[in-house]
């Protein structure tokens, strides 16, 4: 940029708003390799999703997972070398829509609705039809919560929170789900109550809802060695009991949010409502 723009733009900010920015070429290659894992895990889910047999969704489900793992390392890889860019931030969000959109839907349809079209009770087909209205909507609540969150970022409390259900806790909550039960869903009303699960997780996402995001944790310092006792054990648990414990993170990690708003409701209404005591 030379002296005559800077001074233009000094002098007309509004002239420097409507300048179109020029973007560096090029990205940091080491988080944009998580990405890419992250992008190629949700296509291998979307892939295998397409076989229809229980292993090939369990697959799916565990693809999943990993991408959720690849998601958090990109980003604290970013973090820690100070790599990060807006254009990874771009792709990033592209790869997510794939591995944390796309994917679970198609996953949670092929598990919980599509198993119903052998079914002759007409209630069956009406549950059927709901599937693909249900699907669209997660995936239009996903869609809208990462471009909020490109905008608006974390909440303002010292970026400690997540503003609505993160994408990887949702589709990680659809793919524990999966993992757990190993058997595909065939009665109307089962699938019912699974449509009820995807539908809530995903105006979570769209929410206000708080969740907690854990970016503060500085991994570089020093921690009580209990910490370390506890990562060691979860991840031992995954391991040996990968179906319990994982369907079982995913939903507390869920619940939280909400018994965290329902909580700062409460206190909200007995400090606006004190109550009175005669002595």
């Amino acid at each position: 940029m030379t002296e005559l723009e800077e001074f233009d733009f000094a002098s007309d900010p509004a002239g420097a708003a409507q300048k179109p920015m020029r973007g560096r070429r090029g990205i940091y290659l080491l988080p944009s390799i998580f990405t890419v894992g992250n992008l190629l895990c949700g296509y291998y889910a979307i892939w295998t999703t397409f076989k229809g047999t229980m292993p090939d969704m369990d697959n799916a489900a565990k693809a999943i997972g990993l991408a959720i793992v690849f998601d958090i390392l990109d980003g604290f890889i970013a973090r820690i070398t100070h790599t990060g860019s807006e254009l990874g931030k771009q792709f990033d969000s592209l790869a997510d829509i794939i591995s944390f959109g796309i994917a679970p839907t198609i996953l949670a349809f092929a598990w919980g609705v599509n198993g119903l079209l052998v079914a002759s009770d007409p209630r069956a087909m009406q549950v059927y039809r709901l599937g693909w209205l249900v699907g669209f909507a997660y995936l239009l609540c996903c869609a809208w919560r990462l471009a909020r969150f490109n905008i608006q970022g974390m909440a303002p409390e010292r970026s400690r929170y997540f503003v609505g259900l993160p994408t990887p806790a949702a589709a990680g909550m659809i793919a524990a789900m999966v993992h757990a039960v190993q058997y595909p869903i065939d009665d109307w009303w089962v699938s019912l109550l699974w449509l009820g699960l995807v539908l809530t997780l995903g105006v979570l996402m769209a929410s206000t809802v708080r969740y907690v995001g854990f970016k503060e944790i500085q991994w570089q310092r020093r921690h009580p060695s209990w910490a370390f006792i506890l990562i060691g054990f979860l991840i031992a648990a995954i391991v040996l009991y990968s179906e319990v414990v994982l369907l079982a993170v995913a939903g507390i990690y869920v619940l939280s949010g909400m018994m965290s708003r329902l909580v700062r409701l409460m206190r909200h209404r007995f400090a606006s409502h004190p109550t009175n005591v005669n002595i």
